[in-house]
């Protein structure tokens, strides 16, 4: 069993051999193990360990085994008390589910300040039996069906492919020494409760359950890659991104053999729950929208429009004035202000004023309803809001838009996109502005 884990080791994750690795330790018997073969194998290893309070001394007597086991192997551990059940209590979450974002923020805040390369965390091939039940059962797509991943970013699982009694087998061959934790004995949990009472009753039906879950999982492992090399196919055929934004061609998206599914796996990953609603969408009139904590998806005449619109985000500000010995703003956008004797190289980007047309401090600002301006190459006014349906603007597009006026109000420039005709030079202009993004 030591050749089989050791050579399993240096054969599938030899690039872990020159980094500096932490790995996550609670105590138990997996990553004990993968600690002292790690340790054996010469790897760089330093442990961390999360203390949630949740089982009163049990706890920190879990803590004082890190403490004693970092110095029988003299690796550096890092240690943390949290307070679990106020922090769920807060933040209106499950006990599990706390304890889960405290630990890996802070295995990825110690990764950030100790130049961590890789996080390693003992998950085995029954966690990943456990994982794929658990999701089966509260439903779930092709992802959740292929189980816990080996590799995922800086998260790695070099035990994944071993089951619990091999490990264990291992540890006792070994004379290892673990915590035992008694809540993994109790059922309230579902995670326990399929540990103890579903999997014992599938292994009577076949004695060779993880072996053949170990196969299916790769069969759909394989699936899922077809899935998302054709995802990626349509996504550059139906979509274009313009900055932050991502725009999904309608006419194209309804053509496909299976709209929906395409549009579930385009947006799967933009933490959108609703899917009905989504789905819905495709069809429904211009303006609906649907949305969540961190992104918008917009329909838009042809369109639906996915943007990043984070609650958590700063304000951008509403206004800006702007001193005529400004030559250049950086906030909200950049802007420069230059005196030129000439044009040239006129575009949406730049524009040139007469500069004694200018009623200063000049303002930048967002746009208003009954907002009117002069576009130049036009006869008579026209209303920012008329301007902006005829140029097919989104929401989207319509909220990044800022106003360039003179401190009386009058509108100087649709920044990037239009000019009044009101400050343009003429022949007897003396003082020429160059404004440009």
């Amino acid at each position: 069993m030591l050749q089989k884990l050791n050579s399993h080791i240096d054969k599938n994750f030899s690039f872990l051999k020159e980094r500096k690795l932490l790995i996550a330790i609670s105590g138990g018997i997996d990553s004990v193990v993968l600690t002292h073969l790690l340790h054996q194998l010469k790897y760089n290893i330093s442990l961390a360990h999360c203390n949630f309070q949740l089982r009163g001394q049990e706890s920190d007597l879990d803590e004082v085994f890190i403490k004693n086991l970092s110095k029988e192997l003299s690796i550096k551990a890092f240690t943390v008390q949290f307070k679990t059940e106020q922090y769920a209590k807060e933040h209106k979450l499950s006990t599990q589910l706390a304890a889960r974002k405290l630990r890996y923020d802070w295995f990825y805040e110690l990764g950030e300040k100790h130049n961590f390369d890789y996080i390693l965390t003992a998950h085995h091939a029954d966690d990943n039996l456990e994982t794929f039940l658990i999701n089966l059962t509260r439903g779930t797509g092709l992802d959740g069906l292929t189980g816990i991943p080996t590799v995922n970013n800086k998260i790695v699982r070099p035990l994944l492919t071993f089951s619990q009694e091999e490990i264990k087998n291992y540890a006792i061959n070994n004379t290892i020494s673990w915590r035992e934790d008694a809540s993994n004995a109790q059922t309230k949990y579902l995670r326990n409760k399929i540990r103890h009472e579903i999997i014992p009753s599938l292994k009577e039906l076949n004695p060779s359950l993880l072996e053949s879950f170990n196969k299916t999982s790769n069969f759909l492992k394989q699936s899922q890659q077809i899935v998302s090399d054709k995802t990626e196919e349509v996504f550059k055929e139906i979509t274009n991104i313009e900055g932050d934004l991502i725009k999904i061609n309608i006419s194209k998206l309804v053509q496909l053999s299976n709209p929906k599914a395409y549009l579930y796996q385009l947006l799967k990953d933009y933490k959108f729950t609703e899917w009905n609603d989504v789905y819905h969408l495709i069809y429904a009139q211009s303006g609906k929208k649907v949305v969540t904590n961190s992104y918008t998806l917009l329909k838009d005449r042809d369109f639906l429009l996915l943007l990043r619109t984070d609650k958590k985000a700063p304000v951008m500000q509403e206004s800006i004035i702007i001193h005529k010995e400004n030559t250049r703003i950086t906030n909200p956008i950049n802007l420069l202000f230059e005196n030129v004797h000439q044009q040239k190289n006129i575009s949406s980007n730049s524009i040139y004023v007469d500069k004694n047309l200018l009623n200063y401090p000049l303002y930048l600002r967002r746009w208003k309803n009954g907002d009117y301006f002069y576009p130049s190459g036009m006869i008579g006014k026209k209303k920012i809001s008329k301007y902006f349906k005829d140029e097919k603007l989104s929401v989207f597009d319509k909220k990044n838009i800022w106003l360039l006026c003179t401190n009386d109000d009058k509108i100087i420039w649709i920044v990037g996109k239009r000019q009044d005709k009101r400050f343009l030079p003429t022949n007897k202009t003396t003082k020429l502005l160059k404004m440009s993004i």
